[in-house]
Formats: structure tokens, C-alpha cells, sequence
């Protein structure tokens, strides 16, 4: 595994490049544009994403634990079995991304954009999904859902958003801040 931990590169252009397996644990891509790139099982805990461009992408089982992917953009990525373990997700462009089998636990998903994505067996425990836009998501399930810290104001199908109400009435309450 190549190992580029720490390294600090920001709005770098590696498009299509392939660093599958590469270890950039506490990394710097701010900005970076990696659209179309391998990275699958790369590792990226506790780096830094934020607003970089990684459409189409390939996360297949990468570590993104407690990695900053604020605004990021990961439209139409495949992230099945990726690991998003406290990961800031906040306003990131997930659409319809594939995030099969991926472990959300815990993740801040504030504001962000699943619309369309595939989410079967997509783990959202403690996941705060305040304001998150997940209309016409792929196997979404209440159970999944109902795991989460919160959907308060969260954009649902009407017949998940209707279940969850009547089952977990909690979880559309205003969050402790």
C-alpha cells in the first residue's frame, strides 16, 4: 500500500487517477479534484475532502472515518461498503451515489443531498440527518432510518416519512444543539 499519510496538496487535479489502496490517512485534499478516480479500500480517515470533487468516483470499501467531506461533491460515486464512521458530511452532493453496505454510524449529515441514491443496507446509526434531502432513494428502509439521531426536516417519501411518524415520532423532533 502506497503510503501518502499527512500529505498536504489541496486543490490538486488527479482525475481519473488510480490510487486504490493508497494510505492518506490525515490528508489534506481540500478542493482536490478527483473525479472518476480509483480509490478503492484507500484510506482517508481524518482527512480533509472538504468541496472536492469526487464524481463518479470509485470508494468502494475506502475509509473515510472522521473525514472531513463538507460540500463535497459525490454525485453518482460508488461508495458500497465504504466506511463513513463520524464522517462531516454536511451539504455534500451524494446523489445517486451508491452507498451499499456503507457504515454511516454516527455521521453529520446535515443538509445533504442522497436524493436518488442506493442505500440498502446502509448502516445510519446516531446519523444526524437534519435537513437531509433523501427523496426517491433505493432501498431505504424504516429500519434504517430509525436508527439515526435525526430527520427533522427531513425530505422523505411521503410513505417512509408517514411509517417513521407513526412509529419513531422522535426522530422529526428539533435536535439538542
Amino acid at each position: 500500500m502506497l503510503n501518502l499519510t499527512e500529505i498536504n496538496t489541496g486543490k490538486i487535479e488527479l482525475r481519473e487517477v488510480n490510487l486504490k489502496k493508497v494510505d492518506l490517512k490525515r490528508s489534506n485534499l481540500f478542493g482536490a479534484d478527483l473525479m472518476g478516480a480509483d480509490l478503492r479500500e484507500a484510506n482517508f480517515e481524518e482527512s480533509n475532502l472538504k468541496e472536492s470533487h469526487l464524481e463518479l468516483a470509485n470508494l468502494e470499501k475506502t475509509n473515510l472515518t472522521k473525514t472531513n467531506l463538507r460540500c463535497a461533491y459525490l454525485q453518482m460515486s460508488q461508495l458500497k461498503k465504504a466506511i463513513l464512521r463520524n464522517a462531516h458530511l454536511e451539504g455534500a452532493k451524494l446523489s445517486k451515489a451508491n452507498l451499499e453496505g456503507a457504515d454511516l454510524a454516527g455521521a453529520y449529515l446535515f443538509m445533504a443531498n442522497l436524493e436518488g441514491a442506493f442505500l440498502e443496507g446502509a448502516d445510519f446509526a446516531m446519523a444526524d440527518l437534519e435537513e437531509a434531502n433523501l427523496l426517491a432513494a433505493h432501498q431505504l428502509t424504516t429500519e434504517q432510518l430509525s436508527r439515526a439521531k435525526t430527520l427533522h426536516n427531513a425530505k422523505l417519501d411521503e410513505k417512509l416519512r408517514i411509517q417513521l411518524k407513526m412509529r419513531y415520532p422522535e426522530l422529526f423532533e428539533a435536535p439538542d444543539k
